[in-house]
């Protein structure tokens, strides 16, 4: 009987066909063809559009990019121009990794229980021979970046003072760093001598004032102006210094300018620099200790208190492979 009364109201008018499938009606007689009749009961879940998830101000050039074309009209250059718009300029990574992976601590270098040295810091004179040194191969491996400004420092130099005026300025340049090294060795050999020196040359008294806040945290000096020279790689260098900053015993680097260099990147090379000195140091016999540290102080002759840059060792590990890469780059050029 049911069947028979459903296969009239089927027949029937659109109309009374929906009543059939009123809730209460099915509730009673047909509770199991209602589920099996879903499309009158329940409606499709909306399709949920995922760029509605993200802020549609903000990027609604982007999604609109993307949504309105079924094949993208885009180039590799549009993308990478959003690509600056949104996320800035990429940034190159080495990936290079050096050739010759030589440590930058010695494990075969023996350190004796007792310095068998004088209390005088080390003061080795360089030697006579054909390895490079680690100033000429960072000059001849600078990236065409570096020798671009540095080519547009030196013509805009030259207009401002020009070719004799630039020469006499680079000499006096030159003159200074000399004259503040000098000064430097002094204050750390004898207190008296430094003073003297102080007094006889006006011309540093601003760089000698500039690090007078450093000096206070600098005690063991252990080599002034020596040479090092790496007994594997074959490269040698004169290092400024050598002694305890804050109780790590670093290689110090002293520079001297007339800008502002707040941060490590500001001194370009520098640490390359004082990496590739703390390697020959760890792989020269002629000193009995290892140095896993640098420091770079940068002096000003104003007068302005200078600043030290601290290189911890993970970070002379960088710059240590950095180095090597350079070195390889000037080994196969050579």
């Amino acid at each position: 009987l049911v069947r028979m009364k459903f296969l009239q109201l089927l027949s029937r008018k659109h109309g009374k066909l929906e009543m059939l499938f009123q809730i209460p009606f099915c509730q009673k007689q047909f509770p199991y063809l209602c589920l099996a009749t879903s499309t009158c009961l329940y409606s499709k879940k909306k399709k949920v559009n995922s760029y509605e998830q993200f802020d549609q101000e903000k990027y609604k050039n982007l999604v609109y990019s993307v949504t309105s074309y079924k094949t993208s009209a885009q180039t590799p250059e549009t993308i990478f121009e959003e690509d600056n718009l949104l996320y800035g300029p990429p940034v190159k990574t080495e990936t290079k990794t050096p050739k010759n992976c030589v440590p930058l601590l010695n494990p075969n270098k023996k350190i004796p229980l007792v310095n068998s040295h004088s209390n005088l810091p080390l003061k080795i004179s360089l030697p006579r021979t054909k390895m490079p040194s680690v100033t000429r191969v960072l000059q001849q491996t600078m990236s065409p970046q570096q020798t671009f400004y540095l080519e547009r420092w030196k013509q805009k130099m030259i207009l401002e003072l020009g070719k004799d005026g630039f020469d006499e300025y680079t000499k006096n340049l030159f003159l200074q760093g000399e004259l503040f090294h000098a000064a430097l060795e002094s204050i750390f050999l004898s207190e008296e001598i430094a003073n003297k020196e102080q007094g006889k040359d006006n011309v540093i008294s601003g760089y000698l004032s500039s690090v007078q806040h450093v000096l206070k945290d600098i005690s063991e000096v252990k080599a002034l102006e020596s040479a090092v020279q790496h007994e594997t790689l074959q490269y040698l260098g004169l290092v400024d210094c050598v002694a305890k900053y804050r109780g790590q015993l670093c290689v110090i680097d002293w520079k001297t300018s007339e800008k502002p260099k707040p941060s490590l990147k500001n001194t370009f090379d520098n640490p390359l620099q004082v990496a590739a000195y703390i390697g020959a140091i760890n792989h020269d016999a002629s000193y009995d200790f290892q140095v896993s540290c640098g420091l770079i102080v940068v002096a000003y002759k104003n007068g302005s208190p200078a600043h030290p840059h601290f290189m911890d060792p993970d970070l002379c590990m960088q710059y240590w492979n950095q180095w090597l890469l350079r070195l390889e780059e000037y080994m196969d050029r050579n």
